[in-house]
Formats: C-alpha cells, structure tokens, sequence
C-alpha cells in the first residue's frame, strides 16, 4: 500500500474510532501513538526528509540524492515540486554547504542527530552524526 494510502487509512481508522467516545481514553492514545509512529516509519522507509518552503511547516516530502562529484559527496535536495538545491557536504566540521548558485547554506544543529540547512525561504532537515567539539 502506498504511503499516502496508508495516512487515510490511519486517519479514517482514527475516525472511526473516536465515534460515539464522550472523552479521551487511553486505548484510543495507544493506537494514536502506533498510527502516527506507523507513519514516521513509512516515511522514513520511503528515504523523503523533512523540508519546507517559507514559512510553511516541515513535512516529510523532499527526496534527497547522493553522488560523489570532484570535491567531494553533493547532495541534491529535491522538493515534490521539482525544485532542488544541491548540497556539497564538507569535511570541516560545517556540515554541508551550497554546491552551486548565489545564496548560501546556512546550518543549525536542532539535535544531536540532525542539522537544518536553509537556503533562501527552503528548509530542510538532514539526517547527520553531530562531533562533540572535545
């Protein structure tokens, strides 16, 4: 089944259990919990990361690429809309920075296994190994 298929069907199961329910209860949190873990799951077999364009919130939606290019390992970050950035990932302890066109990367550390690159309005959440500085 496909990812998509799998979040209506997760959500109308969701539905369909909240049905005929006065308050929260905790069978109903239990299986919130599996779906929406379910669906982090699905997403992250399907290889998509987090990104966004603006202000709009991160979603799962962009796919990333990897090729070894003559200075080193580029990433190209593509979003559903066939917009992309590629990424030349470093060596200095930076991250990863623009491998081409005019506006820079700038990276943020969110948590210990991710790092936020933007790059004009687009956002993404990369998966990454953070270095202690000792």
């Amino acid at each position: 089944m496909p990812t998509s298929d799998r979040g209506i069907a997760a959500g109308a199961l969701l539905l369909l259990a909240a049905c005929g329910q006065s308050g929260p209860q905790t069978a109903d949190t239990n299986v919130l919990a599996r779906v929406e873990a379910d669906q982090a799951k699905a997403a992250e077999d399907d290889g998509n990361i987090l990104c966004a364009r603006g202000q709009g919130a991160l979603q799962r939606t962009c796919t990333v690429e990897q090729a070894q290019g003559e200075r080193g390992l580029i990433l190209t970050v593509r979003h559903a809309d066939g917009g992309f950035h590629r990424l030349l990932v470093t060596r200095d302890g930076r991250g990863v920075v623009a491998a081409d066109g005019a506006e820079p990367a700038r990276v943020t550390i969110p948590d210990p296994r991710s790092i936020d690159v933007a790059i004009g309005d687009d956002r993404y959440r990369l998966p990454a190994t953070i270095k202690s500085g000792s």
